[in-house]
């Protein structure tokens, strides 16, 4: 078995492929023969000790993944050895050919479903469906408007809000970003390094505003997204890909009687396992009758997870990017 492994925080070229021990499942746990991990904006966190865990050396990152089921441990009932699954191992692990979780974080996939595909399913339509449907209660007829729409998290957040009955504007940075914004349901664009936010927004609103921003970006357009919502709108913080956490003038919040909401999924996931677990099944349900489409833009070796890792960092992503483990 072989492991993507950090030996010490840093950036991503540090990281080494070593040997990784099987390991046995304890109480509550199943060993996974791994096939594909997904590439997040997180791991580049949490090999440069930024995340808000650290783990103990030498550690895999990787927060989601996908494989097969080669040991269970004691008490073990849902799961049996040879089931395909997905996981999400909250403190990294996932790009290790091994991995023992608790089943608590370990879901069936269905038989249609790939594992590059499952491999990066879980956190970017995982984060997105509870942020649309449990934090903003969308609606449908509601207007969405989706930064960084065509990252990871940004693409599933189009796709899913167009499959809720919102109306999605989605915001990117290049026009062919957008173009593909266009394939996966989105009503109107706007390319914020060549068009204001908030002027766009309006613009497209009618002056109303808009109901719901997904800001997966930060930065200065988190601001200019507070600006930009309507009356009793809702601004779902998910992550800060600029680098910059934003500083909010609450007087916005007040005035406009406005939420901003934190959409941290791990937590929730953890806190919350049967309402997780039915939320995945409705998402796999789509992905089933073809609702839902995931799109994987690259796939890199483990031998590259350097440069897949950067890939996200640089955000030149569109789509999702996978590790193959079956390939060094």
């Amino acid at each position: 078995m072989k492991a993507v492994l950090c030996n010490e925080f840093g950036p991503p070229e540090n990281l080494i492929i070593g040997d990784a021990e099987p390991c046995l499942p304890g109480e509550g746990q199943v060993a996974v023969d791994m096939k594909a991990a997904g590439v997040n904006f997180a791991d580049s966190l949490i090999i440069n000790g930024k995340y808000q865990s650290k783990p103990a050396f030498p550690f895999s990152p990787g927060m989601e993944g996908a494989g097969f089921i080669r040991e269970v441990g004691a008490g073990v009932t849902d799961f049996k050895v040879g089931d395909r699954v997905m996981v999400h191992p909250m403190g990294g692990g996932a790009y290790s050919q091994d991995l023992v979780i608790d089943t608590s974080l370990v879901f069936h996939i269905p038989s249609v479903m790939d594992f590059v595909t499952a491999g990066g399913f879980f956190i970017t339509y995982g984060t997105s469906h509870h942020a649309l449907k449990d934090r903003a209660q969308i609606k449908i007829g509601d207007t969405l408007v989706v930064l960084g729409a065509a990252g990871g998290v940004g693409l599933t957040a189009v796709e899913l809000g167009k499959a809720m009955g919102a109306r999605v504007i989605a915001a990117a940075s290049t026009e062919h970003k957008l173009e593909l914004c266009k394939k996966y349901g989105a009503d109107e664009t706007i390319n914020y390094s060549k068009q204001d936010l908030r002027d766009s927004i309006k613009n497209l609103t009618d002056g109303k505003g808009a109901d719901v921003i997904y800001d997966p970006v930060g930065g200065t357009l988190s601001e200019q997204a507070v600006r930009s919502l309507a009356p009793g709108g809702r601004l779902l913080v998910i992550g800060f890909a600029a680098g910059d956490i934003p500083t909010i003038p609450l007087n916005l919040v007040l005035i406009k009687r406005s939420a901003i909401i934190g959409v941290f999924f791990g937590n929730w996931v953890l806190a919350n396992e049967s309402k997780a677990k039915s939320n995945i099944r409705e998402l796999l349900d789509w992905y089933e009758t073809g609702k839902i489409k995931p799109y994987i833009s690259k796939v890199f070796s483990m031998g590259q997870a350097a440069e897949a890792i950067n890939h996200v960092v640089s955000r030149r992503v569109e789509g999702k990017v996978i590790i193959s483990l079956e390939t060094s």
